[in-house]
C-alpha cells in the first residue's frame, strides 16, 4: 500500500463538523529560499556568451562550469552530456532550465527518493479508519438541515464572498482532441465545451446573487497560450474579462529509474505540471489570493474542468462548510464499487485524509459493514471549498505540508537506454502534488455526500466508462429530470436535451419557469431528433 500523508504528530482533535478539528498553533512559515548566480552571467541573450547578465523570472542564469559543478554534485551531470553539440538558442534555453531547478536541486532529488520509496509500502492498518460524512437523506440525513444550509449559501454568495476556481492544466491527448481540456466539445445538442458550459454556470450564479463571480482558470505551460487565445476569441464566453483570472501552474522534472534527471531532448530537461495540489502555490504566486482580498472574496469553490455536472458555487455546499466553521471542505460519493478509482475519504492517525486509489490496499477496499456495503464507501470527486486564510496558510509551507507523489510512466526521452513502447512498460517516474493532501492540516473540515448521478461525471476516457458518450448520457438524463420536475413534456422521439445553465441550472428552477412545453423555452432547452450536435 501506498503512502498516507497525514501527518503522525500533532496536536489533539478537537469536536468538529463532519470531521472534527485540531487545535494548536501553527508551526512557522518556512520562507522560500533566495538564490542568486554569483558572478556576471557567462552566456549572452542568444545562449552564445558574452554581453550583459540576463535575469530569468527565477533568478540570474548562473555560468555554464558552475551549472554544471552543481549537477555533477549531486550526480546530474549528465544533463549538459550535449552541450557540445547544442546551438546558441538551445544552450540558452537549457541554461535558463537548468538555473530554475538548481536553486533546489537537492530538495526535488530528496523528494524524488521519498515518493519512489513511498510506492508500495504499507502503512499500519490501525491508523486508518473509515470517515465521517454528512449524509443524503437516503442514507440518514436531516432534509430540514440541508434546506438551511442552502439559505445560508446563499446568504454567502449574495455578500459576494464567493470565488471559483478551475483546474485546467489538462490535454484531450487522450481524447483524441488536440488543445486544452476545457475547449473539448460537451454539449449533447449544440457541442459547446467544458469552458463554455462552465461559464452559463457562472453567469446563472451571478443572476441569482446579484454579484459577478470571479472566475480563476489555472493553466499548465502547454496549455496556457491556447487557452487564454480561446477565451479572447469567445468573448470570455459571456463573461466580465475582468472577472477572469487566467494564471499558470508549476513544473516538476522527471526522472528515470536510476533517479537520474530525464532529458526528452538534447536541451530540454523532461518536467511535466506539478499536480493539482500546485493549484495552492500557483494561486499565491500568481497574485490571485491577494485578487480574492481585494474582492472581498473569502471563499473558494475547487473543481476540475473535466467533470461538466459539476454544481458550481452549490448554495448547499457551501452553506454546510459555513456551519461547519470548516476551513476545507470535500464532496463524497459513494464507490460504485471497490475497485472505482476515486481516492477515498478517512481517518488516517485520527485526522481527516483523502488516500489515493493507486496507494489503497486491497485489504482496506474490499473491507465491508455489516450490512455488506463498502467500509470505505467515501469516494472523493476533487470539489473542495478552501478558506482565504488557509489557503495562504498552506500556500506558504506547501513544500512541507504538500508531499510529492511518484507515479511510473513511459517518458519521452533521449538519455534512457529503454525502449519507449508502452508495452515495454515505464521507464521512469513523474512527480506531483494533490490538493487533497490540505485536508489534515484544516482545523475543522467538512464532507458532504452528493449523488454521482447528479455531480460525477469526469472525461478521462476515450471510449466507455468516464468517456465524452457516458458523460453526455448523464447530462441528458439530469436534464430530462428536470423537465420531468417541471412538467415539461419531453416527446419519446427526442434524442438529447441540452439546457442553458445560465437560464435554468436545476429543477427548482425549471419549475419557476412556468415553461409548459419545450417550445415556449426558445434558446434556453435546445433539443435534437437525431446525432449529438445537430438543433431542431
Amino acid at each position: 500500500m501506498g503512502r498516507i500523508n497525514a501527518p503522525r504528530a500533532g496536536p489533539p482533535l478537537r469536536a468538529g463538523c463532519a470531521f472534527g478539528a485540531r487545535e494548536g498553533p501553527w508551526a512557522p512559515l518556512i520562507p522560500a529560499r533566495q538564490f542568486s548566480g554569483s558572478g556576471p552571467c557567462a552566456i549572452s541573450a542568444d545562449g552564445s556568451g558574452g554581453g550583459l547578465p540576463i535575469v530569468s523570472p527565477v533568478s540570474e542564469l548562473l555560468e555554464i562550469d558552475e551549472l554544471r559543478q552543481r549537477f555533477e554534485v549531486h550526480g546530474q551531470g549528465h544533463v549538459f552530456d550535449f552541450w557540445e553539440q547544442l546551438d546558441a538558442r538551445e544552450r540558452g534555453a537549457l541554461a535558463r532550465q537548468a538555473t530554475r531547478l538548481a536553486e533546489s536541486l537537492g530538495e526535488l532529488i530528496e523528494d524524488q527518493r521519498t515518493a519512489v520509496a513511498a510506492l508500495g509500502t504499507d502503512t499500519e492498518p490501525d491508523s486508518i479508519s473509515p470517515g465521517e460524512a454528512i449524509p443524503l437523506p437516503e442514507h440518514g440525513g436531516n432534509p430540514v438541515q440541508a434546506e438551511a444550509a442552502r439559505e445560508h449559501g446563499l446568504r454567502l454568495l449574495s455578500a459576494g464572498r464567493v470565488g471559483i476556481c478551475v483546474v485546467a492544466g489538462g490535454q484531450g491527448t487522450r481524447l483524441g482532441f488536440k488543445g486544452p481540456k476545457g475547449a473539448f466539445p460537451i454539449g449533447p445538442v449544440s457541442n459547446r465545451s467544458l469552458f463554455a458550459l462552465q461559464a452559463q454556470k457562472i453567469r446563472g450564479l451571478a443572476r441569482r446573487s446579484g454579484h459577478t463571480m470571479p472566475w480563476y482558470v489555472m493553466t499548465s505551460e502547454a496549455t496556457d497560450a491556447s487557452t487564454r487565445a480561446l477565451f479572447e476569441a469567445e468573448d470570455y464566453f459571456g463573461l466580465d474579462p475582468q472577472s477572469v483570472r487566467i494564471f499558470t501552474q508549476g513544473m516538476l522534472p522527471a526522472w528515470d529509474l536510476d533517479a537520474r534527471l530525464i532529458l526528452e531532448a538534447p536541451h530540454r530537461i523532461a518536467e511535466s505540471p506539478n499536480g493539482h495540489g500546485g493549484a495552492l502555490t500557483a494561486l499565491d504566486e500568481s497574485g490571485i489570493l491577494d485578487d480574492m482580498e481585494a474582492r472581498g472574496v473569502d471563499r473558494l469553490f475547487y473543481y476540475q474542468v473535466d467533470n461538466p455536472l459539476v454544481r458550481l458555487g452549490d448554495p448547499v455546499y457551501l452553506g454546510f462548510h459555513e456551519e461547519c466553521r470548516a476551513e476545507m471542505s470535500c464532496k463524497v460519493v459513494r464507490k460504485a464499487d471497490a475497485q472505482e478509482k476515486v481516492g477515498v475519504v478517512a481517518r488516517v492517525h485520527g485526522r481527516p485524509s483523502v488516500i489515493e486509489y493507486t496507494e489503497f490496499s486491497e485489504n482496506l477496499r474490499d473491507k465491508r459493514d455489516a450490512d455488506g456495503g463498502l467500509l470505505y464507501w467515501a469516494g472523493n470527486i476533487a470539489i473542495h471549498i478552501f478558506n482565504l486564510d488557509f489557503l495562504r496558510r498552506i500556500a506558504r509551507d506547501s513544500a512541507r505540508l504538500l508531499p510529492v507523489h511518484a507515479s511510473p510512466k513511459v517518458i519521452e526521452s533521449v538519455n534512457s537506454p529503454l525502449n519507449l513502447r508502452a508495452s515495454d512498460g515505464p521507464n521512469g517516474y513523474k512527480l506531483e502534488r494533490f490538493v487533497f493532501d490540505a485536508l489534515p492540516w484544516a482545523d475543522r473540515t467538512c464532507v458532504l455526500e452528493v449523488r454521482a448521478t447528479e455531480e460525477f461525471s469526469p472525461i478521462k476516457n476515450a471510449e466507455g466508462k468516464d468517456s465524452p458518450e457516458s458523460s453526455r448520457a448523464q447530462l441528458v438524463g439530469c436534464y430530462r429530470a428536470w423537465m420531468e420536475q417541471a412538467g415539461i413534456p419531453v416527446p419519446p422521439e427526442i434524442d438529447a436535451i441540452e439546457i442553458d445553465h445560465s437560464v435554468i441550472d436545476s429543477a427548482d428552477e425549471a419549475i419557476a419557469t412556468g415553461l409548459a412545453n419545450l417550445v415556449d423555452a426558445g434558446g434556453a432547452i435546445l433539443v435534437s431528433k437525431g446525432p449529438t450536435g445537430r438543433k431542431s
